[in-house]
C-alpha cells in the first residue's frame, strides 16, 4: 500500500481551502467585520471553466442474475431461514474474539463469561445442531437397522419367509405400495437432478470466474494508469486562474473603475437624469411661451376683422329685412323672427386685454443662451470617466504585473514540485508490473482450476450415481413386477419377469441400506459447513453486517481503534472504516474522499505558502484610488437652472388667458346660425328675399370658413401651450432646489464618501480575484472527492468475490446438498415401499391351501402351506 500513501501525498494539496479561507476571514479587523454585514454581499465571481477530469471506464459489472437456478437458490435461502431464523449474532462474534484474542484455551473456557458466551453460541446453532444430530443418528441407525434387518430376513422374518397369505385386498395393498414408490422414486428423481443442476451449476461458473478476474485486473491497471495523468490534470489547471488573475490585474481600469461607477450610480445618475430633463422643460417652456405669443397676435388680430365681418353682415341683413316685402302679413313674422337674431352675430372673446408674455419669453432665451444639456453631458462625460481615472492610479498595480506574475508562476512551480515530491508514476508503474505478475500466476492455475473441478464433478456425479442406481433398481423393478404380474398365478405360480422384478426391488433396497448413511453423512458435512458459512459469512456479507464486525473499534488489538487505518497508516485513531469506505468505493468516488486522506495531512499549511501568497495581498492592498476631480455640474449650469426659476413665467395670469379661450370665438354658432336663416328662407315665397336671405347665409358660411376656423385653431395652441405653461410653472423654484440638492447630494458621496466605496470595491475586486483561486482549490477537492483515483474497483473486488464464494460455490453446494439430503431422507419410504411391494411380485416358495373341516357340520375352509408344483419346463 506504499503506493497509496505517495498517491495521498500528491493529492493532498488540494484537498481544502474553507479552513484557509475562514483563517483569513478571522484575520479581518472587528471594524471591517461589522461594516461588511452592513453592506450590500458582493458581486458573484466569475465562475471558471476547468474542464472535466480525464475519466477512467471500468468494465467490471460486479452483478450476478442466477436465472432458474434462482428459483432453487431460493428454496435453500428459505429452508436455511427455517433451520436458523436468529438474527446475525454481531454482538455475540464481537465478544467471542475480544474474549479469545490471545488464542483460544480450554481452561480459559472454563470461566463464567465464557460459558455464557458457549451457550449462546448454542442457542444461536441450535437449528444447525438439532439438524446435525438428526444427520448423525442417521448415519449411525441406519447401517444397525440395516444388519438387523438383514439377520430378520435371514431368520425367515421381516419380509424374508418366501410365504404369502392371500388376503381379499391385496390387489388393493399392492397398488397403494406401486403408487406410493412411485410417487417416491419421482420425488428422489427430482432431488437428483435438483444436485445435478447444482453439480453442474459450479462448473459453468467456474468460466465466469475467469472473466471475472481479468475484468477486475483491467480495471485494477485502468486505475493505476489514469491517475497520474488525473493528477497532472489537477496542477495544470492552476494556470486558468493565474491568467484570469493576470487578465483582471492587466484591466484593472475597467473592472474596478467599472465597479467604482456602478456603485456610485445609483445616487449619481438619478441626479444628473432630473437636471437633464430640467433642461428639456427650459426648451418646451420656450416653445411654448412663443406659441403664447405667436396666438395671442394671431388672435387679437383675427378677432378685430372678424369684428367688422360680422358687423357689415348684420347691417346688410338688416338693410334687406327692411324691405317692403316684410310688411306683407303672411312673411312679416319670418322676416321679425330674423331681425330679432340680428344681435347674436358678435364676437364672444376679447384678447385685447390679455397681457402678453414677451418678458418671460425674453428671460427665458437669455437662459437658453447657456447650453444646460451640455453641461448636464459634462456632468455625465466626467463620471463615466471613472474607470479611465481609475486605471491612471492605478499604473503602480499594471506596473507591477511581471512581479505578480513571477509570484504566481512561483506558486504554480510549487504545485508542480510538489506533485513531483514523491515517485507516484514510477510506484504506479510497479504497481501494474505486480498486477501483470499477478494476474500471470492466477492464470497459471487455471488448469489445476479445471482439473480440480474435473474431479469435483466427477466425484459429485459418482454420488449422485449411487442414488441413480437405487432409482434404476426401483424403476426396473416396477416395471417388470407390473408387466409380468399376472392376477390369476398363485404366488409359487408367478412368472419370471414378476419374480425378476421384486428381486430387482430388493437388490435396491441392498443399495439403499449400504448407500444411504454414506450419502446421510455428506449431506450432514455440506450442510454444517455450507449453511453455516452462508448464515454467518454470506448473509451478513451481502447486507453489510459483516463489515460492522470488522469495524468494531479495538476488535483487533486493544490499543487500536480502528483496524484499517491502522494497517494502512499506522494511525489506528483516523475514523476510517471498512464498510465506510467499501460504499465510497461503491458509489466510485475518489480514493482521496474514500480513505479520508485530508486527515492525516495539514493542507492550509501549504495553501498558506502558495495560493494564499501574502507578497501577493501586498499587492492588492496598495491599490488607491481619488475621485477629487469629478464635477457633476459647473457653477453656469447652477447658475442656469436659477435663472430658469426666476424668468417669470410663474407670474403670468394664466387664469386670464384660459377664460377667454373657453369663451369661444363668436357668441353664436354660425352653422348653426346659417342652417336657421336658410329655413327661414325657405318658409318665404319665392323671389328677392329668399333669394336676398339665401346669400346671406352664404357670407356668413365664408366668414366661419376663412376667419373662423382659423381663430379656433389659434385658441387650440395658445389652450395647450397655457395648459404647459402652467404644468412646468408650478412650484418651479422648488423643483430646481430639489435638482441642485440632489446634485449637491452626488458630489458630496464623491467627494467625501468615495473613500469608503472606493475601499469596499476594492476589497470586493481583490475578493474576486482571490475567488478565482478559491474556485480552483474547491473545484480540486471536489475532483479528489468524486473524479480523480476513483475506487470503483476495490468495491468490485469485495462484490466478486462475494459473487464467486456465495452465489457461484455455497449457493450451488447447499442446493446440492438439499437435493441430495432430500434423496437421503426419500430413501426410507422407498426401502419400506420396495420391502412391501417385493412381496406381491417374488416368486413364493409356500402359498395357501383350502381344504374341508372335518369338525364341523358345514363345510369350512382353512389354509395352510403348500409346495408349488413340479413343471418339467419353466
Amino acid at each position: 500500500m506504499l503506493w497509496t500513501r505517495w498517491l495521498v501525498l500528491l493529492l493532498c494539496w488540494g484537498a481544502t481551502g474553507s479552513e484557509q479561507q475562514a483563517d483569513e476571514r478571522g484575520a479581518v479587523p472587528a471594524e471591517v467585520r461589522s461594516d461588511s454585514r452592513r453592506e450590500r454581499s458582493p458581486p458573484p465571481v466569475e465562475p471558471l471553466d476547468f474542464g472535466f477530469v480525464p475519466a477512467a471506464v471500468y468494465n467490471t459489472h460486479a452483478y450476478y442474475e442466477p436465472g432458474s437456478m434462482g428459483i432453487l437458490f431460493h428454496m435453500v435461502h428459505a429452508f436455511l431461514y427455517m433451520v436458523q431464523p436468529n438474527l446475525f449474532p454481531k454482538d455475540l462474534i464481537v465478544k467471542v474474539i475480544q474474549q479469545n484474542m490471545g488464542g483460544i484455551k480450554i481452561e480459559e473456557w472454563r470461566k463464567p463469561e465464557n460459558v455464557v458466551l458457549l451457550l449462546q453460541w448454542i442457542q444461536y446453532e441450535s437449528g444447525f445442531l438439532i439438524c446435525a444430530t438428526f444427520g448423525v443418528v442417521f448415519v449411525v441407525l441406519i447401517p444397525i437397522i440395516a444388519m438387523c434387518f438383514c439377520m430378520c430376513r435371514c431368520c425367515d422374518n421381516c419380509g424374508g419367509e418366501m410365504h404369502q397369505r392371500q388376503r381379499k385386498n391385496a390387489d388393493c395393498h399392492r397398488g397403494f405400495y406401486t403408487a406410493s414408490l412411485i410417487a417416491t422414486t419421482i420425488f428422489i428423481i427430482v432431488g437428483v437432478l435438483i444436485a445435478l443442476a447444482a453439480n453442474h451449476n459450479i462448473s459453468s461458473q467456474v468460466k465466469s470466474t475467469r472473466r471475472l478476474i481479468n475484468t477486475n485486473m483491467r480495471d485494477l491497471k485502468t486505475f493505476a494508469n489514469n491517475t497520474p495523468a488525473q493528477v497532472d490534470y489537477l496542477t495544470a489547471q492552476y494556470t486558468t486562474a493565474k491568467n484570469k488573475v493576470l487578465s483582471d490585474l492587466d484591466n484593472i481600469g475597467p473592472l474596478l473603475g467599472g465597479r467604482i461607477h456602478i456603485q456610485l450610480e445609483k445616487s449619481v445618475i438619478p441626479s444628473l437624469d432630473t437636471a437633464l430633463r430640467m433642461a428639456g422643460a427650459m426648451r418646451e417652456t420656450k416653445e411654448a411661451l412663443e406659441n403664447v405669443s405667436s396666438s395671442l397676435e394671431v388672435l387679437q388680430d383675427g378677432v378685430g376683422k372678424l369684428q367688422a365681418s360680422l358687423s357689415g353682415e348684420r347691417a346688410s341683413l338688416s338693410n334687406t329685412l327692411s324691405d317692403p316685402a316684410c310688411t306683407n302679413g303672411a312673411v312679416s313674422h319670418t322676416c321679425n323672427t330674423i331681425r330679432s337674431t340680428l344681435s347674436q352675430l358678435g364676437i364672444n372673446a376679447d384678447f385685447s386685454k390679455v397681457p402678453d408674455v414677451n418678458h418671460a419669453l425674453a428671460n427665458v432665451n437669455t437662459v437658453l443662451k447657456t447650453d444646460l444639456s451640455n453641461i448636464v453631458q459634462k456632468g455625465y462625460a466626467s463620471f463615466n470617466d471613472t474607470p479611465r481615472l481609475v486605471k491612471e492610479q492605478t499604473k503602480n498595480i499594471v506596473a507591477a504585473l511581471p512581479r505578480v506574475k513571477g509570484m504566481l508562476d512561483k506558486i504554480g512551480a510549487e504545485i508542480t514540485g510538489f506533485s513531483k515530491m514523491f515517485p507516484v508514476e514510477a510506484s504506479l508503474a510497479n504497481f501494474t508490473i505486480f498486477l501483470n505478475e499477478r494476474h500471470k500466476a492466477i492464470e497459471s492455475y487455471y488448469p489445476q482450476i479445471d482439473q480440480m473441478d474435473f474431479y469435483r464433478w466427477i466425484a459429485c456425479v459418482a454420488v449422485l450415481c449411487m442414488v441413480v442406481l437405487v432409482l434404476a433398481f426401483n424403476i426396473l423393478g416396477l416395471l417388470c413386477g407390473n408387466c409380468g404380474y399376472d392376477k390369476q398365478a398363485t404366488p409359487t405360480t408367478r412368472g419370471c419377469l414378476s419374480n425378476t422384478g421384486g428381486n430387482l426391488l430388493m437388490a435396491g433396497v441392498g443399495f439403499s441400506f449400504i448407500f444411504a448413511w454414506v450419502l446421510m453423512a455428506i449431506v450432514t458435512t455440506l450442510f454444517v459447513v455450507g449453511g453455516n458459512v452462508e448464515k454467518l459469512i454470506c448473509e451478513p456479507l451481502a447486507n453489510r453486517q459483516l463489515f460492522k464486525i470488522i469495524d468494531t473499534p479495538f476488535l483487533v488489538h486493544p490499543e487500536k481503534r480502528n483496524f484499517l487505518p491502522g494497517m494502512l497508516f499506522q494511525n489506528p485513531n483516523i475514523d476510517l472504516t471498512l464498510g465506510g469506505m467499501y460504499r465510497e468505493c461503491y458509489d466510485n468516488n475518489g480514493l482521496y474522499h474514500a480513505l479520508q486522506l485530508e486527515t492525516m495531512f495539514n493542507i492550509n499549511s501549504f495553501l498558506n505558502r502558495t495560493v494564499y501568497n501574502r507578497d501577493l495581498a501586498k499587492v492588492f492592498d496598495s491599490v488607491q484610488v481619488d475621485l477629487q476631480g469629478i464635477t457633476l455640474l459647473e457653477q453656469a449650469g447652477r447658475d442656469n437652472l436659477i435663472n430658469f426659476a426666476n424668468s417669470g413665467i410663474g407670474q403670468i395670469d394664466y387664469q386670464a388667458y384660459l377664460t377667454e379661450v373657453n369663451k369661444g370665438v363668436t357668441l353664436i354658432d354660425l352653422l348653426s346660425f346659417c342652417s336657421d336663416l336658410e329655413a327661414q328662407a325657405d318658409q318665404l315665397p319665392r323671389g328677392a328675399l329668399e333669394n336676398a336671405l339665401r346669400g346671406h347665409a352664404s357670407s356668413i358660411r365664408s366668414i366661419h370658413r376663412e376667419q373662423v376656423v382659423p381663430l379656433e385653431q389659434a385658441m387650440s395652441t395658445l389652450h395647450q401651450s397655457i395648459k404647459q405653461l402652467q404644468k412646468t410653472s408650478n412650484d418651479l423654484p422648488v423643483k430646481v432646489t430639489n435638482v441642485l440638492s440632489a446634485i449637491d447630494a452626488a458630489e458630496y458621496l464623491i467627494t467625501h464618501n468615495a473613500s469608503h466605496v472606493v475601499k469596499q470595491e476594492t476589497k470586493a475586486y481583490v475578493q474576486g480575484l482571490v475567488g478565482y483561486f478559491k474556485q480552483y482549490t474547491e473545484w480540486v477537492k471536489n475532483s479528489l472527492t468524486a473524479e480523480v483515483a476513483q475506487c470503483k474497483p476495490i468495491s468490485n473486488i469485495v462484490d466478486s468475490m462475494e459473487i464467486v464464494g456465495c452465489s457461484f460455490i455455497i449457493d450451488s453446494v447447499n442446493t446440492f446438498w438439499f437435493g441430495l439430503g432430500g434423496c437421503c431422507i426419500l430413501l426410507i419410504p422407498s426401502i419400506i415401499f420396495s420391502v412391501k411391494l417385493a412381496k406381491y411380485y417374488r416368486r413364493m416358495d409356500t402359498e395357501d391351501v383350502f381344504e374341508d373341516s372335518p369338525y364341523c357340520d358345514t363345510l369350512t375352509r382353512f389354509p395352510r402351506a403348500s409346495a408349488p408344483p413340479s413343471y418339467s419346463v419353466w
